[in-house]
Order: structure tokens, then sequence, then C-alpha cells
């Protein structure tokens, strides 16, 4: 088994953790995690493409141990954080990779991938959207703060980042909740009580809204470039439901589409299973 490091690197002054695993002259495979976790939601799949992958997974801007600069000093908004991840794969020298993106991880890669065409080997997307009919209803509170960003909607969303809906967004839509490890769900509240983060995950549901302004943009990419794609979906996810999945096969004729039956985060209890169709899908 291939060893994992963990690992720190300046990109313009903003320090980024990383795992990473593999030798360097395999294909290189760049895993994006979503919200509100860190690489850490990766521990179990790294460990089963490594002997033979180069798989790189950063904590996102204000995930993780990466940095979370005061939001005088940084902008959190998507584009701020896609263009400190395209600066990172330029300073690891990552000049070719696939992606692996999860919920955040998706409005993140597919930014640097329609910037970046040429650099795309392949695309997975774990339950990372980029349709609207991929949205449930569950997004409707964040609707209303982006039709009225006024702070009593932006308040009404602080219900999101307590410990019990982290624990429920661990274990909705799983059969058995006992498969689920609470060390992930623990790890990801410690990191949403650190000062400041809460109003740091505000300012990123408030800025989701580009993300879905820039779902047109990121279709005619799929459209344009074709890129080898594989949806790896928990069909139970509350929030990205599987007619997102489906429609990346509108642009995408080739994609591949497979179901698990769990939820949103799928590789607390199909990590094994979706490790075996990534290493068919990347060997094809």
């Amino acid at each position: 088994m291939s060893a994992i490091r963990f690992r720190t690197v300046d990109v313009d002054g903003f320090k980024l953790f990383y795992r990473e695993a593999g030798t360097a002259d395999a294909l290189s495979l760049l895993l994006l995690h979503g919200f509100p976790s860190s690489s850490h939601m990766f521990r179990d799949l790294i460990p089963l493409l490594a002997d033979r992958f180069h798989v790189v997974a950063p904590d996102l801007p204000g995930f993780g141990q990466s940095d979370m600069p005061s939001r005088d000093k940084f902008h959190y908004t998507f584009e701020n954080i896609a263009r400190v991840i395209d600066r990172f794969t330029e300073v690891i020298s990552l000049d070719r990779f696939a992606i692996y993106v999860f919920d955040y991880g998706a409005p993140t890669g597919f930014r640097i991938a329609a910037k970046h065409p040429e650099r795309i080997t392949a695309i997975i997307s774990q339950n990372g959207n980029a349709y609207v009919e991929g949205l449930s209803d569950g997004w409707n509170p964040i609707r209303a703060y982006w039709q009225d960003p006024s702070e009593a909607n932006r308040n009404a969303l602080r219900s999101l980042l307590t410990p019990e809906t982290t624990r429920w967004q661990y274990t909705h839509g799983v059969p058995d909740e006992t498969a689920v490890s609470p060390d992930g769900q623990s790890l990801d509240n410690f990191y949403l009580a650190r000062p400041g983060a809460d109003q740091v995950q505000l300012d990123l549901f408030g800025d989701y809204k580009s993300n879905v302004a820039l779902y047109p943009e990121f279709q005619s990419y799929f459209r344009t470039h074709r890129p080898p794609f594989l949806a790896v979906w928990g069909k139970n996810d509350p929030f990205f439901v599987p007619p997102g999945a489906e429609a990346f096969k509108r642009d995408i004729p080739n994609a591949l589409i497979r179901f698990f039956d769990t939820g949103h985060f799928a590789l607390e209890t199909h990590a094994r299973e979706i490790a075996g169709v990534i290493r068919e899908f990347l060997a094809s």
C-alpha cells in the first residue's frame, strides 16, 4: 500500500494543506471535497487508489487544515476558492489530471476544467451537481437567501451549521446508520465551531447562486470537450437528487452513471465499491 503524505504548500501566501499518495509518474487524480468536510472525507478512498494513481486531495480555502483568513482579507466566493485551487495545481506541478468532485468541489473543479480543458483527463462526479434539476427542495431556505439577502434569511441558515444537521447529512438515506463512522462528522463539527467559521459558511451559502448561474457554461464545456465522465451517486442524497446525475448524459452521451443505495456522503458506506468503479473507468 502506498503511504499517504500530509503536506502543506504556500500558494501565493495562502497555506494549503493536502494529502498525497502514489507515484508522481502515475495518472494524477485531484480529489475535491465539499461542505462541511475536508480532505479527511477521502481517508478510505485514497488507499484504494494509490497503488495505481497519483492522488492529491487538498483542503479547500477556509476548510480543514488550510488557512481560514478573516473575511476582510479573503472574500469567500467559489470563484476565489477555484482560483486558489487552480494555482495550487500549478505550484505542485500538477499539469494534467483527472478530477473527482463532490458537493462544493464540483463548482470548484468545473471552473478549473472550463478554464483549462487541456489539463483535464477525466471527471468523476460524486454527488457533484451542474444541472438545475439536480437541486432538491432542500435548497429552498438557501434560495430564499439568494433572492433576499437579508440578515433574517442569513440567520435562518444557521440551522445548517449545527452538529445535529451535520450528523443528519452523514446518515440521511443510509439504510444502516451503524455503517457510518462518527469520525468524519465529529471532525467537521470541530472545524465548524472555530471562531468565524460560521460567517465563512454563510457567505458561501449566499454565493452558491454564482454556481447555478454558471451551469450553462459548465454544460457548454461538457458538450464541447466531452471529457471521459463518470457519475457515482448516492441515490438518497437529500440535496443533489438522481436527475442531476442523469442530466450529464444530455451533454456527454457516453457518460457512465452509477447509483449507490446511500446518502450524500457516499464514501462513508461505499468507498470500496466506488473505488472499484473508478479503477475500471480510468483504466478504460
